[in-house]
């Protein structure tokens, strides 16, 4: 296997330029290609999980071309894919399986939905419920509850709520808010119990808006549509560098030194920038600029108890921060890391525990107490999770050798990330 050691290093400095967000990415992709007229997507991220959705949009016929290396620009389909009958394979992308599942029920046609075998363990019992309310023909291939899926024409009938789980995540919901205009009737979407993530569905209406999609949110309790309603590119839109993976930047900054993170900033519509109020909390030194956030060793880190409902993916790199502080830190509402790449809690839990501290877990949170010396030269496994390599690589500043295995894991979400990371340490 491959392997990326970051040598023993006690101060992080410098500046680097954030990719986009895949969230935000993913999502307008999406969008544009079911718009009508053209869409220039600017600052796009060029990674893994995104070119799992681009692969799917050019096997459903979806026209586009990248211009100057950084941009794409996408002839929408009016709401109707070219292509009727196509397998697509989608890795373990979430941000494009789950959005389009709900997006090709809707429309109709023969489609057979897969990916890797982590995809396959992911549950998806509870979007494709919501959508056989409606009408949708989804039929699992091999596990009740899990992809693969086959999905064939249906008869689609929105004239009652469609009623969806909110604790499971977040992208169910979201599937549902995209693939809604696409019935071209009222909807009324209704979450059953707490609705996890609420930011992530933020990031969904907001972008909506964008494309002239206006839903009606009564509380975060349900989400109505009225009919007609269709996408419509917005000619061009900029992508957001990416939140979650600054978090583990504006981290090395409060734990050893003071790094700037260019191209994000306080106006940000992603949710995750909720992590730069914990850090603050814990001591750090944060500084708005106008098109950066830079943050700065202030104090020593102390450890606390942070409700991460909001920051599920961020929160990760808050587990870390925990070797570094003083005291105990408790992660709580991170239930969501148990279907995420890999059961996170579980893996965050053998690998922090190989460092020397002690980590006990509950179903829906994780509680880290700091060794007094962290253990040198560990190899972490990173269970094809990039969000394991990214956060456990700030070990290093501990002026202690950690190893990562799989390194390129990373490029789902952030390829060059070891090459940025490497140019703050010293």
């Amino acid at each position: 296997m491959e392997q990326k050691k970051l040598i023993a290093s006690q101060s992080a400095n410098g500046k680097i330029f954030l990719p986009g967000s895949k969230s935000i990415t993913n999502r307008v992709l999406l969008m544009s290609a079911l718009s009508s007229g053209e869409t220039l997507v600017e600052n796009y991220l060029d990674s893994d999980d995104t070119q799992q959705m681009l692969n799917a949009l050019e096997t459903l016929n979806v026209r586009y071309k990248v211009v100057k290396n950084k941009h794409i620009l996408i002839k929408g389909c009016n709401h109707n894919f070219p292509n009727k009958k196509a397998t697509l394979f989608l890795g373990n992308a979430g941000t494009a399986f789950r959005p389009i599942t709900a997006v090709l029920a809707v429309i109709g046609g023969e489609y057979h939905l897969k990916g890797i075998k982590r995809m396959h363990e992911r549950p998806i019992k509870d979007l494709v419920d919501a959508l056989t309310q409606i009408g949708a023909k989804i039929d699992y291939k091999d596990k009740l509850g899990y992809p693969p899926l086959i999905i064939s024409s249906g008869n689609i009938q929105c004239d009652k709520n469609i009623k969806i789980k909110g604790n499971v995540s977040s992208q169910f919901l979201t599937a549902l808010l995209i693939a809604g205009p696409l019935c071209n009737q009222n909807i009324k979407i209704q979450i059953v119990g707490k609705l996890v993530s609420k930011p992530y569905i933020d990031i969904t209406l907001k972008l909506l808006a964008q494309f002239g999609i206006e839903y009606k949110n009564n509380g975060w309790k349900n989400f109505i549509l009225k009919a007609p309603s269709r996408f419509k590119g917005p000619k061009k839109i900029q992508v957001e560098g990416d939140a979650s993976s600054a978090s583990y930047f504006f981290a090395a900054g409060a734990i050893a030194g003071s790094v700037e993170v260019v191209n994000i900033n306080k106006s940000s519509i992603q949710g995750d920038l909720e992590f730069l109020k914990v850090i603050k909390k814990m001591g750090a030194k944060i500084e708005y600029l106008s098109n950066s956030i830079k943050v700065s060793k202030n104090q020593g880190l102390v450890g606390m108890v942070i409700d991460c409902k909001n920051i599920p993916d961020a929160a990760m790199t808050l587990a870390i921060l925990a070797l570094f502080s003083k005291g105990t830190t408790t992660l709580k509402s991170i239930e969501s890391w148990r279907v995420k790449e890999t059961d996170r809690i579980l893996a965050m839990k053998t690998e922090l525990k190989k460092l020397g501290a002690f980590v006990t877990t509950s179903r829906s949170s994780i509680t880290i107490k700091p060794p007094k010396v962290i253990n040198n030269n560990i190899t972490i496994n990173t269970y094809d999770d990039h969000r394991m390599a990214m956060c456990f690589s700030l070990v290093c500043l501990s002026n202690k050798n950690i190893i990562i295995n799989d390194p390129k894991c990373t490029n789902k979400t952030y390829p060059n990330f070891f090459k940025d990371f490497g140019g703050i340490i010293a």
